[in-house]
């Protein structure tokens, strides 16, 4: 009956292992397939040392595909406390908290404990801030960590399951809804839903006037044009205010001013503040703008490239759709979007690769300014790619067709192949008639099949993939095995096999990026503020949309990515400048457009001379001075104002600051080290048998829990690398052999 008992303990701690994350904060994955065996071994010890040294327990698994995995805790919870502690003084003193902490440290987290967001963000500081700064430094694909491929925490999938279950039976997100966002994912997710969820509800006022305008007062209203631009101007305010209510209540407001130093920032001299005496690393100013007007020529040659990609593919459309009558006519329309489809994605993709270096080599001291500039630069590219090919529908196609469409008979090339004679191809010489309707199609493809198409690219694709890499994966597991060699988890122990297989997974998955989830929004907010007077059932269709993404963004970030960082955030950056921008370009779009367009609905029919220049002009002069009468857009450039009362203000934060973390922190900075130094056993070598029988002995008597057996697998960092070298020297050994046996075949 015993040895019954013992074979199904496997089982029972193998569905165990399915529900716990064996109290591992983070993972590191360090892959080292394309390094000699000698600098992985240099590289991975160098790597246990700093995380050592930074006050983090390690502990090391084989990976995937030439990898191990590192796991990674904080190896005493005083120091981790104290952490804690000294960032919630830091609040205090830079004034994101309006009251200091108790001076009693054990106190102050007892009344106010740290949530899980606080805790992984804490010790990711410690794996990532530079070794000055009492971290580890380590810096992924960067520098002497190239190895380094991620590091990532592991998803609760018990709290994800709940947390997908329970969006999926609300119709509206509440503030207990956004708390707990907010306290597993961070502060810059929580604003991200919080914009969502805020967004969605101010769309049933315009869906519902748009439904009623549609019916009753039909498309190019004046009306809906004034009612829907006052609509962009509530809502942008609003949020500015809710913003900030929302950073008092989760604590964080004026967070932004703590300022995370970007680990590839070259200074070139340290100097001393003039006002605060302090040491800062300098880079000059001058120098960084001169980088920054390089700025002025990538948007020049984004906008000719793409433009003239758009352009090309629109003027084919035209011609194809317009003059083209030959066979195949209705299969050659879609000529244009599959050149699109095809070209548009890898120019944006190399256009955005250029931006990144561009920003990258304007050289940001910190990421929230860095992160600031490369949103600008995608804001060019998404703008171009989103809204110019509606501009060159509303402002060129329609005004000047009856000049423009007889010169496209250079595009007879497109269609040639399927023409049967010359007149097939050439455009009438009299009695040209625009297609009304082509621009409300255009508004109708981006507002509601553009976002059938996205949403299926973020959900559906990924999910496909993830299963397609997985499977490849069991094949080669399943050859590796028939070949008689071990595969990657051959040294798991059995209570925590399911576990790593999980991990294995989680260290595949993208990593999210919560900034491309609000330029979705913002671009979507554009189509609403520039050019809804077109079809008001855009609101309609956004509403419906919004409704759908926010649960496909929950399911996204708890199962198709890795768990993000949870940073803190007091706004949704520079994309809030983003809105502000679409709601004054709206106010001249939407006047221009409704000037053109209303009456019958046809505008000019293509004839320029129909046009009253002054008139236009007339219209959007009004327009625009109606709303900067409504909008406030000082308060920024005036809060950057510095002025001698703010020198000497700051001088006098730095003397406290500094004064308060001396006599405050002494103490318990000196029982963090006590506790540091304590956590840091003597080198020794364990082989791997007496470890493995170590684990076995815990595991059959019942010790521990199954969180602590893990931790004692390897005693101490000299054990974690002795593994570790182990691991990669196996790999290395493995990958030779399979080259030798493919020469042999």
């Amino acid at each position: 009956m015993a040895s019954l008992k013992n074979l199904h303990e496997p089982n029972t701690n193998l569905g165990n292992a399915l529900h716990t994350n064996f109290d591992v904060d983070y993972v590191i994955d360090y892959r080292f397939a394309t390094t000699s065996k000698s600098q992985a071994v240099a590289q991975f010890t160098k790597l246990i040392e700093a995380l050592s040294d930074a006050g983090l327990a390690t502990e090391v698994r084989n990976g995937d595909n030439g990898a191990v995995l590192v796991f990674v805790k904080a190896a005493s919870e005083t120091r981790l406390r104290a952490e804690v502690y000294r960032s919630r003084v830091q609040d205090w003193l830079y004034g994101v908290r309006s009251a200091a902490p108790e001076k009693d440290m054990r106190k102050s987290l007892d009344e106010e404990p740290m949530t899980e967001a606080e805790r992984l963000r804490i010790v990711h500081l410690l794996i990532t801030k530079p070794k000055a700064e009492r971290g580890a430094g380590i810096t992924p694909k960067s520098g002497e960590w190239e190895n380094v491929e991620s590091i990532f925490a592991l998803h609760d999938h018990k709290f994800n399951k709940e947390w997908i279950k329970d969006l999926g039976s609300k119709y509206l997100l509440n503030s207990e809804d956004l708390t707990k966002i907010r306290d597993r994912f961070g502060e810059k997710i929580a604003f991200y839903f919080a914009f969502l969820q805020s967004y969605f509800l101010f769309l049933t006022f315009p869906a519902g006037f748009g439904f009623c305008s549609w019916v009753i007062l039909g498309q190019y209203s004046p009306w809906y044009a004034i009612i829907n631009g006052l609509w962009c101007i509530f809502f942008v305010e609003y949020w500015k205010k809710q913003e900030t209510d929302l950073a008092v209540e989760w604590g964080v407001r004026g967070v932004s001013r703590i300022q995370h130093k970007r680990p590839n920032f070259r200074h070139e001299r340290v100097i001393k503040d003039p006002v605060t005496g302090e040491e800062i690393k300098f880079y000059p100013a001058t120098k960084r703008l001169t980088r920054q007007l390089l700025q002025v020529p990538f948007a020049i040659f984004a906008s000719l490239v793409l433009g003239s990609l758009i352009a090309l593919c629109f003027s084919i459309e035209v011609f194809i759709s317009e003059v083209y009558d030959g066979p195949f006519k209705s299969y050659l329309v879609f000529l244009p979007t599959v050149l699109l489809t095809l070209i548009m994605p890898i120019s944006s993709t190399l256009l955005t690769g250029f931006a990144s270096k561009l920003t990258d080599f304007e050289n940001y001291e910190t990421t929230d300014a860095h992160e600031a500039a490369m949103v600008s630069k995608i804001f060019v590219l998404n703008f171009i790619t989103s809204y110019l090919p509606i501009f060159l529908t509303a402002f060129v196609y329609v005004p000047f067709a009856q000049i423009i469409v007889p010169y496209l008979d250079v595009l007879q090339v497109t269609v040639r192949p399927f023409a049967e004679d010359e007149k097939q191809m050439t455009a009438p010489k009299s009695e040209f008639q625009i297609n009304p309707d082509r621009l409300k199609k255009q508004i109708i493809y981006f507002t509601v099949t553009a976002q059938i198409v996205n949403f299926g690219m973020e959900i559906a694709v990924p999910y496909l993939s993830r299963r397609f890499s997985r499977k490849v994966k069991e094949i080669k597991a399943d050859r590796t095995t028939n070949n008689g060699a071990s595969g990657d988890a051959a040294d798991d122990h059995p209570e925590e096999a399911a576990f790593l297989a999980r991990v294995r997974n989680e260290a595949e998955l993208s990593v999210y990026d919560v900034t491309t989830d609000l330029r979705e929004m913002v671009v979507q907010f554009g189509y609403l503020s520039l050019f809804s007077v077109i079809w008001p059932l855009t609101a309609v269709s956004f509403l419906i949309n919004n409704w759908i993404e926010l649960r496909g963004d929950a399911l996204k970030i708890a199962v198709q990515t890795q768990r993000p960082v949870p940073w803190r955030a007091d706004s949704i950056g520079p994309w809030l400048n983003a809105l502000g921008f679409l709601s004054w370009l709206g106010s001249l779009t939407t006047a221009a457009i409704v000037y053109l367009f209303s009456g019958d609905g046809l505008g000019p029919d293509g004839n320029p001379r129909d046009i009253k220049g002054w008139g236009l002009l007339l219209t959007i002069f009004f327009s625009e001075h109606i709303y900067l009468g409504v909008q406030l857009g000082v308060r920024t450039a005036l809060g950057k104002i510095d002025s001698p009362g703010l020198q000497r203000e700051r001088a006098e934060r730095f003397t406290i600051r500094r004064q308060y973390l001396q006599d405050s922190l002494g103490q318990e900075a000196a029982e963090e080290e006590k506790a540091a130094e304590g956590v840091t056993l003597a080198k020794q070598t364990i082989g791997r048998n007496i470890l493995e029988e170590e684990a076995r002995q815990s595991t059959l008597q019942g010790h521990g829990t199954p969180e602590e057996r893990f931790w004692k697998r390897q005693q101490g960092p000299s054990e974690t690398i002795a593994i570790g070298k182990m691991y990669i020297e196996k790999a290395a050994s493995a990958a030779t052999e399979a080259k030798e046996s493919k020469k042999e075949l």
